[in-house]
């Protein structure tokens, strides 16, 4: 596969997984769907915003980039071919690794701390000392007494997080070394126009 089709491909692969970060961020805000609990009651992991800056408008950018980088360059068919959009590519995917990176960390972070939630009158991270554990007791989720269903709210969103940004990481990754060739070596699609 050429260059050009391979980072249009992964580009176009990237944008939704950062759409799907920037929406699970968002529901994080606002636990069982209401906006009575965004105030100090939300845990610090969410408002570091790790799917919404790091899993979203971090990648966001390189995939638009990757997108962009599969067309037909900067001057066309002519002198650089692609290799201008290959170059942007190249730092827009280094910069989405980091942004991935980012939201990796603090939602596995927030995945392991827990959610911060009242039991006996007492606004804490309960499940903190549990060191993860609670994750698999879901009879200790119940516990929480506000906000209502915060425990598999915060699972939930926080494992499509992990997940979303790891496929981030290696799309952005994969992205970095294709465009590195493309950059070095320029795009096939003219020299394949060219045999026909």
């Amino acid at each position: 596969m050429c260059t050009g089709k391979c980072a249009r491909c992964l580009g176009l692969s990237l944008i939704p997984l950062s759409l799907i970060c920037i929406v699970a961020n968002a529901l994080l805000l606002v636990p069982d769907g209401k906006t009575t609990w965004t105030n100090s009651n939300l845990s610090l992991q969410v408002w570091l915003m790790g799917g919404f800056i790091g899993g979203g408008l971090m990648v966001l950018c390189p995939g638009i980039a990757a997108v962009r980088a599969g067309g037909k360059g900067c001057c066309g068919a002519g002198c650089c071919g692609n290799r201008c959009r290959m170059l942007r590519s190249v730092f827009s995917s280094a910069f989405g690794m980091l942004g991935a990176i980012y939201c990796l960390s603090v939602s596995g972070t927030g995945l392991r701390i827990g959610p911060k939630c009242l039991i006996n009158n007492k606004w804490d991270y309960h499940f903190q000392e549990t060191q993860g554990s609670y994750l698999r007791n879901d009879t200790l989720w119940d516990l929480c007494e506000a906000p209502p269903h915060v425990v598999p709210w915060n699972v939930t969103l926080f494992s499509l997080l992990v997940v979303a940004s790891s496929l981030e990481i290696v799309l952005c990754g994969i992205q970095l070394v294709n465009a590195t060739f493309g950059v070095l070596c320029g795009d096939c699609r003219k020299k394949e126009g060219a045999a026909h």
